[in-house]
């Protein structure tokens, strides 16, 4: 007779393959559709599964679109940490600062999917609150760069501060994005850069 601890490693196993086959049909079809066309039906149909198997995992579309997201903001913070831990930012705060916007914005140009996600306020307040935290979120990774590199004083209102610049950057991102032309979205992003610079190396 098999042990119990050896059947259940296989249907571990399948079963992240299932949420990562849903998770990639779901991605796709927000590369190619309007948001509001995309439902469980199709995501189940883009993945080659039944609905009932789908919502064996997910009870519903906005699950499937925040475990997107919070996929691709880990993936995001681990290539920050690596850039930070290689050295790889200049001596500047400022100029630091400007190279993880960089970073941000040609991530979002290789991901459409998650551009449409995360510009498209399509990502639940929930997990978005989740993902805000400087304590848990992506948002730690600039704390700990204010903090280490250049000697921010940490404490609640940096983490405000960072929360707020979140904020605003995700909007003006999106205006940015909104632009006719790739000389406009870079001088919103130029604009950008100015009033997030100024704002949090003011503390």
């Amino acid at each position: 007779m098999t042990a119990p601890s050896t059947r259940r490693a296989p249907l571990q196993a399948r079963s992240s393959e299932t949420v990562e086959t849903i998770l990639n049909a779901a991605s796709a079809l927000l590369a190619r559709l309007p948001f509001e066309q995309i439902t469980t039906s199709r995501i189940a149909e883009e993945a080659g599964l039944s609905v009932g198997a789908l919502y064996r995992f997910y009870k519903d579309k906005q699950e499937i679109f925040d475990a997107i997201a919070v996929r691709e903001l880990a993936e995001f913070r681990e290539q920050i940490e690596q850039t930070v831990s290689a050295r790889q930012l200049l001596f500047s705060s400022r100029k630091s600062l400007d190279r993880i916007l960089d970073a941000y914005i040609a991530f979002l140009d290789s991901r459409p999917h998650f551009r449409e996600l995360a510009l498209g306020r399509h990502i639940s307040e929930a997990t978005r609150e989740d993902q805000s935290d400087p304590e848990t979120g992506p948002g730690g990774i600039l704390q700990d760069l204010l903090v280490k590199k250049f000697g921010i004083k940490p404490g609640k209102g940096l983490q405000r501060k960072i929360r707020i610049a979140a904020e605003v950057g995700d909007r003006l991102i999106a205006y940015a994005y909104s632009r006719p032309t790739a000389k406009e979205r870079a001088e919103v992003i130029a604009e950008l850069k100015d009033l997030l610079g100024k704002y949090l190396l003011s503390l």
